[in-house]
């Protein structure tokens, strides 16, 4: 019976991948991988041999009718991003969603995401918050900052390194100085780190020390 299992991936320790995540790949007849390398990394881990095919933001569109009449003869598949949970962030919603109006059926597996820790770790309040992904580099920015300087709930953002202490600068310009917050850099790898302070505090740190690795930003709702 056709299927698309949409499988979390390891955010850095490989050992995070959940058995029932494993059995799923030994079963599967295909599997999309956002980066063919990375996931066959994983695969060779586990000492999975499945076929793999691309499946990213820049072909997604272009081969989306035809995973979907590959689903449709009853081939069942497995979606793998880089890291973490795809659809977050990541390429997957436009395969979920032509999918289910296909109604072919899809099944999400649990497991890691990035942004979960991250917030645990924050020690900032996590009963109600917004996960805004990232940020737009340049057009909307300003207008989503602006909107975003009255949120009360606990912010979440993914970052690039390079762009990291650009951005907290933003966040000091919208929000002020003294609102606290927590960037988790590495997480589940040896390096990881969890910086907390205020903003001002915490771009001081990392424009002085660089920035390396995966980048989690939480920030106190207003």
């Amino acid at each position: 019976m056709s299927k698309l299992f949409i499988i979390p991936s390891p955010i850095g320790n490989l050992a995070d991948m959940t058995y029932r995540a494993v059995k799923v790949l030994e079963t599967v007849e295909l599997v999309l991988a956002e980066d063919t390398r990375t996931s066959g990394v994983l695969l060779k881990h586990y000492g999975i041999t499945k076929p793999v095919t691309p499946y990213h933001q820049h072909n997604e569109h272009k081969v989306l009718q035809h995973l979907v009449q590959q689903l449709q003869s009853g081939k069942q598949m497995a979606l793998l991003t880089d890291a973490g949970t795809p659809g977050v962030s990541d390429p997957g919603f436009l395969l979920v969603r032509e999918c289910i109006r296909a109604g072919i059926p899809v099944e999400c597996l649990p497991g890691a995401t990035a942004f979960v820790p991250a917030l645990v770790n924050s020690g900032l309040p996590m009963n109600r918050f917004a996960f805004e992904g990232f940020l737009p580099p340049k057009k909307g920015r300003h207008t989503l900052l602006t909107q975003l300087a009255t949120e009360e709930r606990t912010l979440i953002f993914y970052e690039s390194p390079h762009r990291l202490v650009k951005t907290l600068e933003d966040f000091i310009q919208y929000w002020g100085p003294d609102r606290q917050c927590c960037v988790s850099r590495e997480l589940t790898k040896m390096f990881e780190e969890n910086k907390r302070g205020t903003l001002q505090e915490v771009r001081d740190y990392f424009a002085e020390k660089g920035v390396k690795g995966e980048i989690v930003i939480i920030v106190a709702g207003c």
